[in-house]
């Protein structure tokens, strides 16, 4: 319906105008078609320095001689966030928009004062950038606490084989291609899915770590899909999401992946390929953008050959493959490795070491880390922990590393299997001593799962 200027000057309109601009706390003016002042709310007359009935009927340049209004009417155009100075000395941001009828003629003008000062509208951009500021430190929060702690530079070694494995992990921080990556215990796989994900694209999103071997079998899917409410007895109210879920646009580390079971692998097996999940109890699918990263130190081929490890999931997982060689495949990293490490230890736990005898280096190069770097790292935060003088000696080092393996009986020979059970023997009762008798940390130091720790205590009758 088209407005005329009699319809806009009537008392019933102006009336509900000015019961509807009136009330509100920003500058409103309303001017016809000639500038003329229709209606003016308090705020704005206030802010002028006039009585609203002073105002009202008076040409809008008789107000403020500064005043842009007849231009925008000759023009239809709007100014938005106009910086404006007022006659009374005033500097604001304010809004000017002619409104049309359906023959693009003017009908009148409408007026808001956005900021009533210049210095509101700088402190509105100061809390706007400090807004911007908090945001960018919740992101750096947010990214400690669900994001990756490692980068390539934690990943010490400059031998042939480890340079190979950066390589390709370095090549694959520019795809989102699954990564597999193989590694015996102790080696550092985790590192490497840590500086993957930080160096990819993703690294402003979640990075979440989920080790397949710690978690009981009746529980892997409710863990890693979420379940909805009244799932299962004892199913938390309201729910729960899942791992791949916080995950979305982001990394999963599924480490230990030969430890799923089959009937898990399937499903992971249709989230890999449709980019979907279901939480149990649900009938939503839920789509998911998730970079999966997994690793093992089993030989997943071998399993396909055994029918213990799905040959298709295997294939959807090997796409980039990154072998991280063992601490005695690489010896030529042992030094610099020793050196890292006895500063990271000693930052840790504020403990001194200027350096370690000759001696103390030869033992660390002829034993074989069947640990890799995790055994090196207790053997050397074991020996910072006894050193009285600063300096690292073979009598701080583990019983096992010093002294020679228990002869099996045969002259001049020994018995491989004898001498595997005396050094595993050995290991875990240091493990135990290096963990306070603390049993699940001993088989964290150990690179155990848990069912092969006890089974190994009963086997040794360690008490």
């Amino acid at each position: 319906m088209r407005l005329t200027n009699e319809i806009i000057h009537s008392m019933d309109l102006i009336m509900i105008l000015n019961r509807i601009f009136d009330p509100l706390p920003v500058p409103i003016i309303l001017v016809d078609k000639y500038s003329k002042v229709i209606v003016i709310n308090t705020v704005f007359a206030d802010y002028l320095g006039y009585e609203k009935d002073e105002i009202i009927g008076k040409n809008v340049i008789e107000i403020d001689k500064n005043t842009r209004f007849p231009y925008v009417l000759d023009r239809k155009v709007p100014e938005i966030a106009w910086r404006h100075k007022f006659e009374n000395g005033h500097t604001a941001i304010v809004h000017r928009i002619p409104v049309l009828d359906d023959n693009n003629e003017i009908i009148f003008g409408f007026g808001l004062v956005l900021f009533q000062d210049i210095s509101e509208f700088k402190e509105i951009i100061q809390k706007n950038k400090q807004l911007d500021s908090e945001l960018f430190h919740i992101k750096k929060e947010l990214k400690k606490i669900h994001g990756a702690k490692y980068t390539w530079d934690s990943i010490i070694g400059s031998s042939e084989k480890m340079l190979e494995a950066k390589y390709i992990g370095k090549k694959a921080t520019l795809t989102s291609s699954n990564v597999l990556i193989y590694g015996e215990s102790g080696t550092g796989k985790e590192l490497f899915a840590h500086a993957i994900h930080a160096d990819s694209g993703r690294s402003y999103h979640s990075f979440i770590r989920v080790n397949c071997a710690a978690i009981p079998k009746e529980l892997i899917e409710s863990i890693l899909f979420g379940y909805e409410e009244g799932a299962y007895t004892g199913a938390r109210k309201g729910g729960n999401i899942g791992k791949f879920e916080l995950a979305n646009n982001g990394t999963i580390f599924l480490d230990e992946i030969g430890e799923l079971p089959l009937d898990m692998q399937s499903k992971l097996l249709r989230v890999l390929q449709e980019r979907e999940i279901e939480r149990i109890g649900g009938n939503d699918t839920i789509k998911v953008d998730v970079r999966v990263i997994a690793a093992t130190n089993k030989d997943l081929r071998k399993m396909v050959e055994e029918k213990t490890f799905r040959e298709d999931l295997y294939y959807r997982l090997n796409v980039m493959v990154i072998n991280v060689p063992a601490l005695r495949n690489r010896m030529d990293d042992l030094e610099v490795l020793v050196d890292w490490l006895i500063e990271k230890k000693c930052n840790e736990m504020g403990h001194i070491v200027t350096g370690y005898s000759s001696e103390f280096m030869d033992y660390l190069k002829n034993y074989n880390w069947p640990g890799n770097i995790r055994e090196l790292e207790n053997a050397l935060e074991r020996a910072i922990n006894l050193s009285k003088n600063n300096t690292l000696l073979v009598e701080h080092l583990p019983v096992y590393l010093t002294k020679p393996l228990k002869n099996s009986g045969f002259e001049g020979s020994l018995n491989l299997k004898d001498a595997v059970a005396d050094l595993e023997e050995k290991m875990i009762i240091e493990a135990l001593h290096i963990a306070n008798n603390n049993r699940s940390k001993a088989t964290q130091l150990l690179g155990l799962s848990r069912s092969s720790f006890y089974e190994k205590i009963r086997k040794y009758n360690i008490k």
